[in-house]
């Protein structure tokens, strides 16, 4: 029976990244569609939005062949069949977990790990993670942390683009939504920044052998891989240091770093509670 594997964030901590190297592992299984929302569209009575959500994204990719009039490329391909038994999935319009342990493991051969990758699954509750870590025999969760300042600024600068009618990122609009967020006026970034609550719910709900806390900026390191792969089983590979995303470079100021670091305290200490150490890269950006 394969490893099930849920990668359930941090959001902004490399996700993606990961996702794109173990992808690539010839011992896991990942099918295209990177982050699945299936347990917090569970959680949340949001199952029918996610059909739609997904409706439209087939619509828009196929819409756009058509314009073109070339035939999918093998990635459009995969992910257009992939979509496609998803939606079939998410029209059961109720759980179904071995639906969608099934939808994981369709195509997996003999390879040992198949999962996804949603870090909207770090904000769901006690329960709904204990339900998650009994669906299968083998359920695996890693929860990457990064430096709580700058996973909190990347959140920024990517609401910031998002905001923007152009998909501009401006130093002002990043300043605007910064300040909101240490003000509590930014309830998806702060709980995203919720280190200490994600761990405590994850640490109830799972059992130690079966959770696995990482470090960002250990993890893209040249050996960085190493403790997954020994976690999940598999056989080490070295990662591709090219990043996915980069964003926006805007720089914080002094003031900004320093009103950060303070609202997030209580996320240092949970992290290092969690790692038991500081990572030396968080503390070369700390402001005196």
């Amino acid at each position: 029976m394969s490893v099930v594997f849920l990668c359930v964030g941090a959001a902004k901590a490399g996700t993606s990244w990961l996702h794109q190297q173990l992808a690539g592992h010839p011992e896991c299984h990942f099918r295209a569609i990177k982050e699945l929302h299936y347990f917090n569209a569970l959680e949340n009575g949001r199952l029918k939005q996610e059909l739609k959500k997904h409706g439209a994204q087939q619509s828009e990719m196929l819409e756009r062949l058509a314009l073109t009039g070339h035939a999918p490329s093998a990635e459009q391909a995969a992910r257009l069949a992939d979509r496609g038994a998803w939606m079939d999935v998410l029209e059961r319009a109720g759980a179904d977990v071995d639906a969608y342990l099934a939808y994981l493991r369709d195509g997996a051969g003999a390879r040992s790990v198949v999962g996804e990758m949603t870090p909207a699954y770090a904000l769901l509750p006690e329960e709904r993670l204990a339900e998650m870590a009994r669906m299968a025999p083998d359920v695996r969760f890693l929860y990457l942390l990064r430096d709580p300042v700058e996973r909190l600024w990347s959140h920024v600068r990517m609401m910031a683009g998002r905001r923007d009618e152009e998909g501009r990122v401006e130093a002002e609009a990043c300043a605007h939504i910064l300040k909101r967020t240490l003000k509590g006026r930014e309830d998806q970034i702060a709980m995203r920044s919720d280190y200490a609550g994600a761990l405590k719910r994850l640490g109830a709900a799972v059992p130690k052998a079966k959770l696995l806390v990482d470090v960002f900026e250990d993890m893209i390191g040249a050996n960085g891989l190493d403790r997954i792969c020994d976690f999940l089983g598999i056989a080490r590979i070295k990662g591709n240091p090219a990043p996915i995303y980069e964003g926006t470079a805007i720089e914080m100021t002094t003031a900004q770093r320093r009103d950060a670091r303070a609202w997030l305290e209580p996320q240092y200490d949970a992290a290092q509670a969690a790692l038991g150490r500081t990572p030396q890269q968080w503390a070369q950006g700390a402001v005196a």
